[in-house]
């Protein structure tokens, strides 16, 4: 396995702790069908698929589809390791092309992956709606707010304004083309009954070692990559200061430490057969 590999499945599985619970909270407002047939894309290494199999009940079934043959080792890993590991299978596939044969499930979802943070949404919708039967539920999520740095906010508005991670994947594409605009794809797609809602992730001090340590990972992942090229001297500092899990003024070690984050999940439904 590559380099970027073995980061990208690091890093898959230690934010998996940090975002359970908020992705838990979607789950449960989906109020999935016991014993229904639903597709995760964009599944990674599988960690959201065993939620799904547990919110479909015994007789449920999950697929899941990703590009990346490492990560999808990862999750028949975990999935065989599960008590769901009857009800779940995988397919090494893109977004685009599914291999699955017209309505065979009765949900499609995605995180963090179909049109997150922006990108030519329409096609790939068309394509998931071709798979899901009439009547099914889509639902896309995504990672769009976060408050993490309490007491400093100024500081971290002037991380999110000169260092955020998705503002690559942003450049070049219309307001249209945001992840955030997703109901408007849905209505173009013929979808009904599109809704939005957010979820919100809390983190509360005193932080156990995984949560901390998918703390100090969100902190590179998000500004990491990009303050030494876009921020000022005294912004490195304090950066490095408060975000440095080996820092003796890490933020998550104060004892009133509390964050938090939201993933906002739109919905919408494939019309019912006259």
């Amino acid at each position: 396995m590559s380099s970027s590999n073995e980061q990208m499945i690091s890093s898959l599985e230690r934010m998996s702790p940090l975002r359970e619970a908020a992705i838990r909270a979607a789950i449960g407002a989906l109020q999935l069908p016991p014993g229904s047939r639903g597709l995760d894309i964009g599944c990674g290494i599988g960690d959201l698929m065993l939620l799904l199999a547990e919110a479909t009940g015994p007789d449920g079934h999950v697929v899941g589809v990703d590009i990346s043959w490492p990560a999808l080792h990862c999750a028949r890993r975990r999935a065989g390791n599960s008590a769901h590991a009857q009800r779940i299978e995988f397919a090494n596939s893109g977004m685009g092309a599914l291999p699955f044969a017209r309505g065979v499930f009765d949900w499609a979802w995605s995180v963090d992956c179909v049109g997150y943070p922006a990108g030519e949404i329409r096609p790939v919708l068309e394509e998931i709606c071709r798979v899901v039967c009439p009547g099914g539920v889509i639902a896309l999520l995504g990672w769009t707010s976060q408050t993490l740095l309490p007491g400093y906010e100024l500081l971290e508005a002037r991380l999110n304004a000169a260092c955020a991670s998705y503002a690559p994947f942003l450049e070049g594409y219309p307001p249209r083309a945001h992840f955030l605009r997703a109901l408007h794809w849905f209505h173009r797609a013929g979808l009904v009954e599109a809704g939005c809602r957010a979820f919100v992730g809390r983190v509360q001090a005193p932080l156990g070692p995984e949560i901390r340590d998918g703390m100090a990972l969100l902190f590179d992942m998000l500004w990491g990559d990009a303050i030494g090229q876009a921020s000022t001297a005294a912004d490195i500092e304090e950066y490095r200061r408060l975000c440095s899990p080996d820092s003796p003024h890490f933020i998550g070690d104060i004892p009133e430490y509390c964050a938090q984050f939201t993933y906002t999940m739109f919905t919408a439904r494939i019309p019912a057969r006259p």
